[in-house]
């Protein structure tokens, strides 16, 4: 669905905002499809993801998921994990501007992301195991790289969402703002980014 997502480029910065609020932002298959479209045509130098609304995004389509086949479904994981992947070996610098909710996959959207700056109303979470499902786009590999394995482990059993300072405390993101996107936009490459490849 076109509405979805948009772009935008800004002073050589591509912009992918996820603009279904009312629904939490899902990264549905035909988001990915976008997203993919959108990374392998840009020429911006840098590429930042935000929301909108109180959400940056939801992870994938439950709704999606809940009409799958056990075959379907392993090939979702793996279309996502490589979206993933593509997004932490790209060579521009990536910033994840969180301006709410960053659930499931948006949270491995996130950290596959080089900088991860966040509204103090940012809550993250992977809720997977109280519906009984586990992330499939990397993020069990990733957050315990970032925040240690004590910090990711109660993440991924509790399910339970953590709020911007806690996440912050924890090393889950960088820096805290009100105005994420114009905070990701001021961002210097030269700055001590990182992925968690």
């Amino acid at each position: 669905m076109s509405n979805e997502l948009s772009t935008e480029v800004r002073d050589g910065t591509l912009i992918v905002q996820f603009t279904r609020p009312e629904i939490r932002n899902p990264l549905s298959t035909s988001v990915l499809d976008r997203l993919y479209k959108v990374l392998n045509e840009t020429r911006s130098g840098r590429i930042i993801f935000t929301g909108s609304a109180e959400s940056f995004a939801s992870g994938a389509d439950l709704r999606e998921i809940a009409m799958m086949t056990p075959e379907s479904a392993m090939s979702f994981a793996e279309y996502g994990q490589q979206l993933m992947t593509k997004v932490s070996q790209l060579p521009q610098l990536t910033i994840a501007a969180i301006n709410g909710y960053c659930f499931g996959g948006a949270l491995d959207l996130a950290l596959a992301c080089n900088v991860r700056i966040a509204s103090p109303d940012a809550k993250f979470a992977h809720p997977g195991t109280g519906l009984g499902i586990i992330t499939g786009w990397g993020g069990t590999q990733r957050l315990p790289r970032l925040v240690g394995r004590a910090n990711a482990l109660e993440m991924f059993f509790s399910a339970s969402p953590i709020d911007a300072e806690h996440a912050a405390r924890i090393g889950l993101i960088d820096s805290i703002a009100e105005d994420v996107l114009n905070a990701a936009l001021s961002r210097r490459a030269s700055t001590n980014a990182h992925s968690i490849l």
